[in-house]
């Protein structure tokens, strides 16, 4: 299983999530089955708002989860669609969000979840 997490810079496992997927400088996906961290430039930084596109920001790469700040509902929706499940983080760095996504502690965004910019760093 693959998760990505957004982030502004690569710390290895001591990132810290980036606020909002569209707006994330890079990602770095962890493989939980042989525990390797890649880093993924976000192809799509300079989207419009509302108009992320989450398989052109991965680059076309296959991810399972995301671990992430804040998201718009429409990413939320394409991702869904991919079958991708979208988690919120809820540490201060990549390692401890994988231990409580490992745990099933971490909650899902529902496909209806607005962002509201109160907080989720979106720019």
């Amino acid at each position: 299983m693959k998760v990505c997490i957004p982030v502004e810079v690569n710390e290895g496992l001591k990132s810290k999530p980036f606020g909002h997927f569209g707006s994330a400088p890079m990602f770095l996906v962890y493989n939980l089955e042989n525990e390797e961290l890649s880093e993924i430039s976000n192809g799509d930084l300079g989207h419009e708002h509302g108009k992320c596109q989450p398989i052109k920001a991965l680059s076309g790469n296959v991810v399972d989860a995301v671990i992430v700040g804040g998201i718009g509902q429409g990413a939320i929706v394409k991702l869904n669609s991919m079958g991708i499940k979208v988690f919120k983080a809820q540490a201060d760095n990549l390692e401890d969000n994988l231990n409580l996504f490992k745990e099933n502690k971490l909650s899902e965004f529902p496909s209806n979840h607005t962002c509201s910019h109160d907080g989720c760093g979106h720019h």
